[in-house]
């Protein structure tokens, strides 16, 4: 019955061999229709088309050979392991198994000729495969006439086992069964090939195929899947877009003289980026519908400040403002921030983390409910369940990567009132082009805060090889005796965290020993926050003169007494995460300076990264050539996308197709709706439920 169905319906025990056990295992993958494994695309690939005669093998050669079977033994050494020898009449080689069945052990019999794939390394009896893949051939069999997909796996899901269904899949695909949603005015002029061909092409590339275009994700086949994923991510916010334009808000007008009294108060002027950014930002909260506006700022560019008055303006009308940030730390530094603007004016200003409990807490909750906050600062608490707001009229979101689409949505639920929904001010940091920009946060407008506010020293960036760390060392022993504080960052060697903290311990006990007189504060990812933000504070109160810290320090500290950062292994790590980290000095009136050591030799791309950072201080322009340099995409990462968790397409990468995706989204949402629902069910599932169609 099912297969009359489309793929997208079709069940995937529907392919032959797949019963409820299988099913569930690859329902892990997120296999649940023969259109998913369509859709599970391969990794990388490999060249299995060329059989190399076994006398030619090298220790860590990944090859196809193939031979007879001399010789079966189970041996019982260190290990309990299966033993087959084979030989082609140019060498021999054994084929070692741990796991095996007594089934496979019948299968593996003396006279038995065998193609085997794996990686030859040196064992006790010369050269061996551990755990090849393997198949019975008969004489003269053909090789491969294709390349060899590696797929994305999970446990108790083999490779071969993906790739035999992946064949079935593909011998019912038709454009009866898969539809194309794109039509060819919307997939435009190309050359991109169709989605059918696509398909079958990346999942069996043939034996001629640039196997470094697929690699690299550059492939037309590839691009036409890209294309479409970008489509459908960016469709989803515009549709977000649009049904919060239909929705109902509070219009906030300028009421009366707060924010005018507020901007009298501060110490400085706003810059003009400053002042444009306030005028967009007021001219949305006067429309009758909720503003979604991104307000992008370098580091120290003042957006915070920005926030503040639209929280007043909000307040002129009686209704609340939530401010949300990533991190404890952050939001009771925004909350020392709205409380010194704020607090003089009238207003009080809440502060509810994860930290607060008890009887402080339960007043917190009091209060909101009752109205008396009038601007909540907070973490994700303010979106727990127990929390409930009397009238929230606008939601800020500081670092809003560190959130994503889901957990902002989930903040705007708590100020519906009937048909009325918040204001939402949503900041970053990370400076983002504009093509990027328009794509990745499609449901919002974006306000730019291109100027740093008059005062600010720029920050002095040094590029020297780690072989001079003695004279780094002493420099730091030098400003912590003239009563300045300094940053040191630990090098990111990979994603271990339990590498990254015992490397920042290590460095910690180092310096500790060569800087006796120095205050020296230790920071990494592992600490319990409790913790981590003791020893922050610590540093910001000025009891520790130098932070050892891994990148948690990224966003958010401000100590305009520390006027020195040192960032170990700078090579490894993306332009717009050490923009970030720079920023943390640089604060005050004081000179700063900030050392990027590195352990040399440095590849060209790395060495020209780092000369960006030397060269400027504009965090746009480190943006833009981190998207020419292609980095290690920091740009923007998935994390930083929200809802944008992509499969094939990389952000980056394929920055070029933004600007067709976009006019392809105009001529869907003109005359194609009925086509984006099962567009978004294909590439974001659930995630469609942020965007109506």
């Amino acid at each position: 019955m099912s297969e009359a169905l489309p793929l997208d319906q079709r069940p995937v025990t529907s392919l032959r061999g797949v019963g409820p056990a299988v099913a569930e295992t690859l329902g892990r993958l997120g296999l649940r229709t023969v259109q998913d494994v369509l859709f599970h695309l391969p990794l990388r690939y490999e060249d299995r088309t060329r059989v190399v005669p076994i006398g030619t093998l090298r220790p860590g050669d990944r090859a196809v050979v193939e031979g007879e079977i001399q010789l079966v033994e189970v041996v019982f050494r260190r290990r309990r392991a299966l033993l087959c020898r084979v030989a082609d009449g140019s060498g021999f080689l054994t084929l070692r198994f741990f796991h095996f069945s007594a089934a496979q052990q019948e299968t593996l019999v003396r006279g038995t000729r065998l193609r085997c794939f794996g990686e030859a390394r040196m064992g006790p009896g010369g050269l061996e495969i551990v755990h090849p893949e393997y198949r019975k051939i008969g004489p003269g069999a053909a090789a491969d006439g294709t390349l060899t997909p590696v797929y994305p796996t999970t446990e108790g899901v083999q490779q071969g086992r993906l790739r035999q269904l992946t064949s079935l899949a593909l011998a019912e695909l038709d454009p009866d069964a898969l539809r194309d949603w794109l039509t060819p005015e919307v997939l435009g002029t190309a050359g991109l090939p169709s989605l059918d061909a696509a398909l079958r092409y990346v999942h069996r590339p043939p034996n001629d195929a640039d196997i470094a275009a697929l690699d690299e994700g550059r492939h037309p086949a590839q691009r036409r899947l890209a294309f479409e994923e970008l489509l459908a991510h960016h469709l989803s916010l515009r549709l977000l877009r649009l049904a919060a334009d239909r929705d109902d808000a509070w219009p906030l007008p300028r009421g009366s003289d707060l924010v005018e009294r507020c901007l009298s108060r501060l110490p400085f002027q706003l810059t003009r980026a400053q002042r444009r950014a306030w005028d967009e930002i007021a001219a949305d909260l006067e429309r009758p519908h909720p503003m979604m506006r991104l307000v992008q700022g370098d580091v120290g560019s003042g957006k915070t400040v920005v926030a503040a008055l639209a929280a007043l303006r909000a307040v002129e009308h009686g209704a609340q403002t939530a401010v949300m940030a990533p991190t404890e730390l952050l939001a009771e530094q925004h909350a020392r921030n709205f409380l010194g603007w704020l607090e003089p004016l009238g207003v009080r200003v809440g502060l509810l983390t994860g930290r607060l409990t008890g009887r402080a807490r339960a007043a917190a909750r009091v209060d909101l409910a009752s109205g008396a906050i009038q601007v909540a600062v907070g973490t994700h608490a303010l979106f727990q369940e127990d929390v409930e707001f009397a009238r929230l009229g606008l939601v800020i979101v500081d670092e809003q990567h560190r959130f994503g689409v889901h957990q902002r949505m989930r903040l705007r639920e708590k100020g519906r009132e009937g048909a009325r929904y918040p204001h939402q001010l949503v900041m970053t940091a990370t400076p983002i082009p504009r093509t990027l920009a328009m794509t990745a946060y499609a449901d919002l407008d974006v306000s730019v805060i291109d100027e740093l506010p008059p005062g600010r020293t720029p920050v002095r960036t040094v590029v020297l090889p780690e072989t001079r760390r003695d004279e780094v060392v002493a420099r730091i022993e030098g400003a912590c005796r003239a009563g300045r504080q300094a940053y040191w960052v630990c090098p990111l060697i990979d994603e271990s965290e339990i590498v990254r903290h015992q490397a920042a311990e290590e460095t910690a006990a180092a310096l500790a020993a060569a800087l006796p007189g120095v205050r020296i504060g230790l920071v990494h990812g592992r600490m319990p926050a409790r913790r981590k933000d003791d020893v922050m504070n610590a540093f910001k109160a000025g009891t520790l003169d130098l932070l050892v810290a891994t990148t948690v320090i990224e966003v958010g500290v401000d100590v305009p007494n520390a006027s020195l950062m040192i960032v170990e292994n700078a090579e490894r790590m993306g332009l717009a995460q050490l923009h970030q980290l720079r920023g943390r000095v640089g604060r005050g009136s004081v000179e700063s300076t900030c050392v990027l050591l590195y352990a040399p030799p440095l590849t060209p791309i790395a060495r020209e990264r780092l000369a960006v950072l030397r060269d400027t201080n504009d965090g746009f322009l480190v943006a833009r050539r981190d998207l020419e340099l292609r980095g290690a995409g920091e740009l923007l990462g998935t994390r930083q996308t929200g809802l944008m968790q992509l499969r094939v397409a990389d952000i980056v990468r394929d920055a070029d197709l933004l600007p067709r995706v976009q006019r392809a989204a105009e001529l869907m949402l003109a005359g194609s709706r009925e086509n984006i629902a099962p567009l978004l069910r294909r590439w974001i599932g659930e995630g469609e439920r942020f965007g109506k169609v």
